[in-house]
């Protein structure tokens, strides 16, 4: 689309108006609207790829701040709008087109990543619209958990199998999985490639800038040393149990979606809910509760006692077989990479920074023998070529984020969303409350 543009409007190579020469008036009209069509065209394909896109928020990892079926305005501008990487490709289709399933876009020629200047830079806070970092290598029938995620876990799955006391690298992992996840197709389907720019668009809450280091205990956010005010949003997983008084109407008004509503079938459970500290014969709710809606709740007629969700379980958060004692809720201390900083290499940082130095900045890398090889030569040190972020959902416990699969690189950033301009309750009927007029031009950015 790009190099077409140019040409009409600047070099014009190709005699694109010959039309307008023909004798025959029918030929000519409707040569016009079809000039008109791709003009306006044009004009979105502008708008869409340096100042303005639409995006809808799919999942509720970043309520209560932005809700399921919140529709956004989103600024490239902001941050500066980037270069397309890949010039060829059709208007306002992310990546497949709809229907027939196929790309809408021609990975040659590819382009190198670069970014036009932005009248703002991300702080600490900013909610943001980035392309997925993990979405280079895509399974097109099952998406989430992410490609490598799904390698490793079958690739991890079958070494175990065959020896129970191993204890597999990564990198083992993924070969092995690498060929399970490409030999099930009819659970994985096709296995595709996408350009930075055409891969899946996430937004979340970038808690950490270049440069910083972040820490989280007890689902405390610590950034460089220092704990952080929660957002007035931000939610946690909570138990609640009752007396069988029900509080339907009270989560009506808290707006927890029915979706996030999970009754906890108590003769299944039962031990499980001993193990808790709750009576198995009592209703027990499991909710994702702002501060707000828990100090709600805790005076609500009916409520008995709430606890927080709690997981003990390491391994199972970025990295991935980095034997880090890790979890959701108790995570770090990690380095996020400043553009021009220095790394020393050594063993217990190689997974965390792994993927940056190998895939985002594009060098061969490898440890053998407890030496580094960037590029074919041993290095003791890295100097890191980008800006990185952390990203994490305002739903702490019901988001997938950095802590999952990591930094998010600068050229990954698409903009800031600056507003919402539509909103869609999908618990709700058209006539009963499905529009939320209330959030109407509602500041997106916090």
């Amino acid at each position: 689309m790009l190099p077409v543009i140019i040409d009409s409007f600047i070099t014009k190579y190709i005699p694109w108006t010959w039309w307008k020469k023909s004798k025959n008036k029918s030929f000519v009209a409707v040569m016009g609207w079809v000039d008109a069509i791709v003009f306006a065209l044009v004009a979105v394909y502008f708008i869409n790829t340096f100042l303005f896109q639409n995006y809808q928020i799919p999942s509720s990892s970043l309520e209560k701040s932005l809700l399921v079926g919140d529709f956004l305005f989103v600024s490239k501008a902001s941050y500066g709008p980037r270069v397309p990487n890949t010039p060829l490709s059709f208007p306002l289709v992310q990546h497949t087109f709809p229907v027939t399933n196929t790309k809408s876009f021609i990975e040659t020629p590819q382009w190198e990543y670069k970014r036009l200047k932005g009248f703002d830079t991300i702080d600490r806070n900013d909610i943001v619209v980035f392309n997925f970092p993990t979405g280079d290598t895509v399974a097109v029938k099952k998406e989430n958990p992410d490609y490598y995620t799904s390698c490793y876990y079958e690739g991890l799955s079958s070494i175990k199998i065959k020896n129970p006391e191993a204890n597999p690298t990564y990198e083992e992992c993924l070969a092995v999985g690498r060929k399970i996840v490409r030999s099930k197709t009819q659970e994985y389907g096709e296995i595709i490639y996408r350009p930075v720019d055409r891969r899946e668009n996430y937004v979340k809450r970038c808690v950490g800038i270049p440069g910083d280091w972040i820490e989280i205990k007890n689902n405390q956010m610590i950034i460089n040393g220092e704990k952080q005010e929660e957002i007035p949003g931000v939610q946690f997983n909570y138990f609640v149990q009752t007396d069988g008084t029900s509080i339907i109407s009270t989560l009506d008004k808290l707006e927890i979606s029915t979706e996030d509503r999970v009754l906890i079938d108590n003769l299944q459970y039962a031990e499980g809910i001993k193990s808790l500290g709750f009576n198995p014969e009592m209703p027990l709710y499991h909710l994702p509760l702002t501060q707000a809606a828990y100090n709600t709740l805790l005076n609500t007629a009916g409520v008995v006692s709430i606890q927080i969700e709690t997981v003990n379980q390491t391994g199972d958060v970025f990295p991935l077989a980095g034997n880090k004692p890790w979890t959701r809720d108790n995570y770090g201390p990690i380095y996020i990479p400043k553009k021009g900083a220095k790394l020393a290499l050594n063993a217990y940082n190689y997974p965390i920074y792994e993927r940056i130095i190998r895939d985002y900045e594009k060098n061969s890398f490898e440890m053998k023998d407890g030496k580094f090889f960037v590029n074919g030569k041993q290095a003791t040190t890295y100097q890191f070529k980008m800006d990185y972020y952390w990203m994490m959902g305002d739903n702490r416990h019901n988001s997938l984020d950095s802590r999952f699969w990591g930094f998010v690189p600068e050229d990954h950033v698409v903009g800031r969303p600056v507003l919402v301009w539509l909103s869609l309750n999908k618990d709700k009927g058209w006539f009963d409350g499905k529009i939320r007029f209330n959030r109407f031009f509602k500041n997106a950015e916090r």
